[in-house]
């Protein structure tokens, strides 16, 4: 700081102490305040950059708002850099030199000068109107000095609000004590003290809301980034460091709003502040209605594209949860879990931290555990366990592993007393079961904590006897399973305990069978409900357990039986028969296929297996919707397993194992399918007698469906059902896009694998189906431009583009495609004469579609194909009826769309006359039959004299002008060819106003004719 304020050549280091600069300008304000004021205007001027210089005429003589547009005007803005802005070190520490003499300048005042109504006042006001300066250079260095200038005073306001505490403190004191003993003079100085106290209180806080509504205010949103986030690092110091004031919405919101910043450079700011404040959880009080109206805000954040704000998102959501642990909810949380997976290191320790936190937060105290509402948060961090690992050092992995030890253990202990107290709770349960797959079992026999198991086994037990629900009883079967595992030394007191369970339900269930059986239809509720519990609770515990030898197959196969013949079994004793006799023959399979079976034990097990196909067979039949399907998909699963794939891999002896499905049992699992599969959402909501379903029904319906299609698919694939099945499924491919366009696509590609001559006829025999409904639907006569001819061709179009661009690889199934089209378009000869066109020669135009698929060579052997369904009067007819033959001939001329006529605009197109399939030498030509030659003005210009000796030619074969106009030239335009002939004859002139189609087809028309009078007419 120079001589009259001015900072001449480099910006010079500080070559003082702050505080020695200050002292001495305190000095010079004391002997002349302008002076020493004018040096300080100077002081913020030049290190915004600019180097003019305020005079003391102007200081005295000018508003603020007029010295700073004289300063804008002598600002050079040309390097578009100013000091806070330019990179280094030296600029570095100017800005936190910048920043430490205006906290010193107000520290070293705060006892006089500053409550003197005129330095502060000066200085605020040029702050203000720097601050909003169109110079971004201003600008930027106000706001900063403004924000440090405020954290200043809130420093100075902090200070004087300890003193006034401590001042009526004294106060009080002193005027408690008995008369005698009371200072009256200590008293009125006490309360003379107070009094000033709350005047400069007063005074700063007036200071302080001057700045913050006329500065930080307005540039918390400024264009620039690096002002609002100046403003942001501020506020958030000032709310920790005097939160009694700032501490509050008025404040918080600020910040609130700035999270949602579109700079992360901002975001980031705003995520440290308040990581500065929910680190004193004394402040967590005032920041519950902060947290709930932002938290989601700030959880989302954790997904933030700048990984370094993701990481302090992560941070602070760790920070809330550790401050109070119903801020954030379990979907809250699982959010978080997820980021373990981030390959971004520092995301993923950052998430590996919260779970760590979260973990530990549990194992403070063990009684949270009674609690917890649900423990689906521990079950997805011991699940991800390992991974969790992955991300910290090898002393963190030890630390952790041990920690999960210690976990093990406590649960061991806690996990039935957890599970007493939530028995009547299902859903608690479930979670809760699903907690010892996680154990290191080892422990119950290193740590003598057997009592501990026998206690878990006896929980289970009555937690199997009270509850029906699948959730519940699949998990008690798998911790079971778990817990009886081979490999560890309880295997055998779990496998005793897990046999007398067994044992139990078995004898219940063959006791409740038979008194259902002898009821007959006579059996009451009671009867049906203990038959249905407990088979429930047995296929539950077959689907993981091996229980053939209890032979539970033959009881569950009599109640289907009973339920087949008699019809009066209730549909869900139905379908967990069937899914527990399921269970038993692939139990069954796993035992012939692991050991070495003998010719009886296959032939029981076949007897066995077919039985029950037949049964499921007949649940096909069933009026029951769930029955149907859950016998549909056994089917599907059965034949897939006993299929011939099952003697792959060394097991020939297998063979009398195999099932092949014949054509009936093919025709019903398909007609389930189009029944069940391919039907409209209206529908099947009359299918469940008028109730109304929720989006989530929806879904869930759809998603059963499309496990029926996928089961069906798959036996297409692996060739069990006939492939031509899948023509019925392909047909839909366009209408059911949507819903099951994956499934569809990937079975005609896979059917293409297979065989692809095969999988071609299949796509041409759908498009043959829907073509045949549409003619039963409409009639023969069918209306080519309708939507549901459209959809045909589109769905072919499709077809086509699955073949891909190898034509080589795709020859001959294209070729097979179009003989089998063809053969469609002529099976039947219309009953009206061979004059009329076949019934199904419409198709021929949807067969188009795959010429452009055949080679050049191949589309002559298919046009050769075509003419031997062709008579002479087919192939001379041009009606309207007839374009779909015209259209397909076409499309099979050698080179493509450059060599065909365009049927439906009647227009020629541009190419060489010598290429049309009608001139070639090795084009095969149709006996009898006149080509419309191409034609464009150029060609008509330079072969005049060939054109015409060739239509001499053909003149001399096929007789009158008027036979050719009825053969060859499309209706409309002959027509309009013997107007203006007419014309002509009658006038004697030719009207050059007619129109270019006109004309043209005059000319070509003429030409043929040999008619040169208007040949000097010019085509466009």
């Amino acid at each position: 700081l120079g001589g009259g304020g001015e900072l001449r050549g480099q910006w010079p280091a500080w070559v003082t102490p702050p505080s020695s600069v200050v002292d001495d300008w305190i000095e010079s304000y004391k002997q002349d305040r302008d002076i020493a004021l004018l040096d300080l205007i100077n002081f913020f001027i030049q290190c915004s950059g600019c180097r003019g210089t305020v005079r003391i005429e102007m200081f005295r003589n000018m508003q603020n708002a007029e010295i700073i547009r004289k300063m804008t005007e002598e600002f050079d803005e040309d390097s578009g850099d100013y000091p806070l802005t330019m990179p280094g070190p030296q600029w570095k520490k100017f800005r936190s030199n910048f920043c430490e003499f205006i906290g010193v300048l107000i520290r070293q005042c705060q006892y006089s000068i500053i409550y003197d109504e005129y330095m502060m006042d000066t200085v605020i006001s040029l702050l203000t109107g720097l601050s909003d300066s169109q110079v971004r250079a201003f600008r930027h260095t106000s706001t900063l000095a403004a924000m440090k200038l405020m954290t200043a005073l809130v420093n100075v306001a902090l200070n004087l609000s300890i003193h006034q505490d401590n001042t009526q403190r004294q106060y009080e004191a002193e005027r408690n004590k008995m008369i005698g003993k009371r200072a009256n003079e200590r008293l009125e100085l006490l309360l003379q003290k107070r009094k000033e106290l709350q005047e400069n209180q007063d005074e700063i806080e007036n200071m302080m809301n001057s700045i913050f509504k006329g500065i930080f205010v307005h540039r918390y949103r400024d264009a620039i980034a690096e002002i609002r986030a100046v403003c942001i690092e501020e506020i958030g110091v000032w709310m920790k460091m005097y939160s009694d004031a700032f501490l509050n919405d008025s404040y918080l919101k600020y910040v609130g709003w700035t999270l949602h910043d579109r700079q992360g450079e901002v975001r980031l700011k705003c995520l440290k502040a308040l990581q500065s404040l929910y680190t004193n959880r004394e402040l967590f009080p005032k920041l519950e209605l902060f947290t709930n109206r932002f938290k989601d805000r700030i959880v989302s954040m954790t997904l933030d594209k700048e990984y370094d704000v993701a990481v302090e998102a992560i941070r602070l959501v760790t920070l809330i949860l550790h401050g109070s642990e119903e801020a954030l909810s379990n979907e809250d949380c699982e959010n978080v879990y997820h980021l373990v997976y981030s390959a971004h290191r520092p995301v993923a320790v950052a998430a590996g931290e919260f779970l760590h936190k979260n973990f530990h937060f549990w194992d403070l105290d063990p009684s949270i555990y009674y609690c917890i509402n649900d423990i689906k948060t521990f079950n997805y961090f011991i699940a991800h366990f390992s991974l969790f690992l992955q991300v910290l050092t090898a002393k963190e992995r030890k630390t952790q592993i041990d920690d999960r030890n210690k976990l093990t253990e406590h649960f061991i202990i806690a996990l039935p007393m957890l599970l007493s107290k939530y028995s009547a709770d299902a859903e608690k349960v479930a979670n809760l079961l699903q907690i010892p797959q996680y154990f290191d079992l080892e422990i119950y026999s290193t740590g003598r904590m057997e009592k501990h198991l026998d206690a878990l086994l006896k929980q289970i037990k009555f937690v199997v006897e009270k509850h029906v629900e699948s959730d519940v009883l699949e998990a008690c079967s798998k911790t079971y399973s778990i817990l009886c595992s081979e490999e560890y030394t309880i295997q055998n007191r779990v496998d005793i305990a897990h046999s007398q369970l067994i044992d139990e339900f078995v004898d219940r269930f063959n006791h409740s069978v038979e008194d259902l059986l002898q009821e007959g239809e006579e059996a009451d509720d009671d009867d049906i409900y203990n038959v249905l519990s407990t088979l429930k609770r047995l296929t539950s515990f077959h689907n993981a357990h091996d229980l053939t030898k209890w032979d539970l197959f033959s009881n569950c196969y009599r109640l289907l039986r009973t339920g087949i013949e008699h019809g009066a079994m209730p549909e869900q004793i139905v379908v967990q028969a069937l899914q527990c006799s399921h269970y038993s023959i692939l139990w069954q399979l796993v035992k012939i296929t692991e050991g070495s079976p003998s010719k009886e034990d296959l032939l029981v097990l076949r007897k066995t297996v077919k039985s029950f196909l037949a049964v499921c067979q007949q649940c096909l039949s069933n009026v029951n919707t769930p029955v149907k399907e859950q016998a549909f998909m056994l089917l599907c699963d059965l034949l897939m397993i006993f299929s011939h794939q099952l003697m792959t891999g060394g097991r020939e002896g297998l063979q009398p194992l195999v099932f092949n499905p014949d054509s009936g049992l093919q025709s019903e699992l398909l007609s389930f399918v189009m029944d069940h599969v391919f039907i409209d959402q209206d529908d099947e909501n009359q299918s469940m007698e008028g109730d109304e379903e929720d989006e989530a029904n929806k879904i869930e319906a759809l998603h059963k469906r499309r496990n029926l299609l996928a089961a069906f698919s798959k036996l297409i694939i692996y060739d069990i059902v006939d492939m031509h099945a899948a023509a019925d499924i392909f047909k839909h491919y366009m209408k059911y896009y949507n819903d099951y366009g994956d499934i569809i696509k990937e079975t005609l590609s896979k059917t293409r694998q297979i065989d692809k001559i095969q999988c071609a006829k299949t796509l041409i025999l759908s498009l043959q189906q829907l073509f045949n409904e549409l003619v039963q639907e409409q009639g023969p006569n069918l209306d080519r431009t309708s939507a549901h001819v459209s959809g045909i061709k589109e769905l072919a179009r499709r077809f086509a583009l699955t073949f891909g661009l190898d034509q080589i690889k795709t020859r001959e199934a294209v070729a097979t495609l179009h003989k089998d089209g063809i053969e469609f378009a002529f099976k039947y000869q219309n009953q009206k004469g061979q004059e009329y066109p076949p019934p199904n020669l419409a198709f021929l135009e949807v067969l188009s579609e795959f010429s452009s698929k055949l080679l050049r060579q191949d589309k002559k052997t298919v046009h050769s194909y075509l003419e031997k369904f062709l008579t002479e009067q087919m192939m001379e007819r041009r009606e309207d009826v007839w374009l779909p033959l015209i259209s397909y001939r076409n499309s099979l001329v050698t080179g493509g769309e450059d060599d065909r006529m365009s049927v439906n605009s009647g227009s020629s197109k541009k190419g060489n006359l010598e290429g049309s399939w009608l001139n070639r030498n090795d084009t095969i030509q149709t006996p009898g039959a006149l080509q419309t030659p191409q034609l464009t003005s150029t060609v008509l210009r330079e072969n005049t004299r060939q054109m015409g000796e060739q239509i001499q030619e053909h003149e001399s074969e096929h007789g009158s002008e008027q036979d050719f106009l009825h053969k060859y030239v499309p209706r409309c335009y002959a027509q309009m060819y013997c107007a203006e002939q007419e014309t002509h004859a009658k006038q004697n002139s030719w009207d050059s106003s007619s129109s270019y189609t006109t004309c043209l087809w005059f000319y070509i028309c003429s030409i043929y004719f040999g008619e040169r009078k208007i040949s000097c007419l010019v085509i466009p």
